[in-house]
C-alpha cells in the first residue's frame, strides 16, 4: 500500500471530507493542513498580532501549542492551550484572514516542517493546497479534486452552518472567490496541480462515489508497485 497520500484542491472541492473517510477505510493517520494555518490565524486574531508581520507569525507557526487528538467517531479535535478550538478555526473570522497568513513564505516554511514530521509516520492521508507539489512531493498517490464555483459555496455554506455560522450566499460566495485568488496568485507554494496528479470533478459526485474513485486509484498503484517489484527479480 502506498505510505503517502495526498489530496489537493481549492476550498469546497470536497478535500477535507474525502480525506477523512479514506483514512478511516484504509487505517491511516489523516492531517488536515489547513489546520495548522488556521491555527496560526486564530492565535494572531486573538493576541490581536499584526497579520502583516512575517516574524511574529513565523514564531507563532514555530511555537504554536496545537494538539490534535481523534474522538471516538474517528474525527480529529484541535487544541490550543488545552482548549478546544475545533469549530472556531472554521469561523468566518478565521475564514477571511487564513490565505493572508498562509501565503506568508517563513509561516508556511514552519508548517511545512511540521507536516512533513508528521508524514514520516507510516501511513498518511494529507489535504491541502501544496501537498502533491511541496509538502509531499514524492507521494506515491496525488488526487487533485474540481468543483464549480456554485457547487463549492453550497458546501461551504453547508459546513459553516453545521458549525453554527450563518452566512448569506452572496457573503460564502464572495469569500470563496477571495480564498481562490489568494490562494492561486501568491508567490509562495500556489495552489495547482501536481502534474502527476489525478484530476477528479466532485461536482456531480457524492463524498461516497469521490472516495471509491480513490480507493481504484489507490489499488491500481499497490498493482503496479508490485508488478515492479516483480519485474525485478
Amino acid at each position: 500500500m502506498p505510505k503517502q497520500i495526498a489530496i489537493d484542491g481549492p476550498a469546497g472541492s470536497g478535500k477535507s471530507t474525502v480525506a477523512r473517510q479514506i483514512a478511516r477505510k484504509l487505517g491511516y493517520l489523516y492531517i488536515d493542513t489547513g489546520a495548522l494555518y488556521r491555527a496560526v490565524t486564530l492565535i494572531a486574531l486573538r493576541r490581536d498580532n499584526d497579520l502583516n508581520d512575517p516574524t511574529v507569525l513565523a514564531d507563532l507557526a514555530g511555537s504554536m501549542p496545537l494538539e490534535v487528538k481523534m474522538k471516538a467517531d474517528g474525527q480529529p479535535a484541535y487544541f490550543i492551550a488545552g482548549e478546544e478550538v475545533t469549530d472556531e478555526l472554521r469561523s468566518p473570522e478565521v475564514n477571511g484572514k487564513v490565505s493572508e497568513v498562509a501565503q506568508i513564505a517563513a509561516v508556511r516554511k514552519q508548517v511545512t516542517q511540521k507536516l512533513q514530521t508528521l508524514a514520516g509516520r507510516k501511513g498518511i492521508v494529507m489535504d491541502g493546497r501544496d501537498i502533491g507539489t511541496v509538502v509531499l512531493p514524492n507521494a506515491e498517490v496525488k488526487v487533485f479534486l474540481e468543483a464549480d464555483l456554485s457547487t463549492r459555496v453550497k458546501r461551504r455554506q453547508q459546513e459553516l452552518q453545521s458549525r453554527g455560522f450563518f452566512l448569506p450566499t452572496a457573503a460564502v460566495e464572495e469569500e470563496v472567490r477571495q480564498r481562490d485568488l489568494t490562494d492561486s496568485a501568491r508567490s509562495e507554494a500556489p495552489l495547482k496541480r501536481a502534474a502527476d496528479a489525478h484530476i477528479i470533478d466532485t461536482t456531480h459526485l457524492s463524498p461516497d462515489a469521490v472516495v471509491d474513485a480513490i480507493i481504484a486509484l489507490i489499488k491500481r498503484q499497490k498493482k503496479s508497485t508490485r508488478q515492479k517489484e516483480g519485474d525485478c527479480f
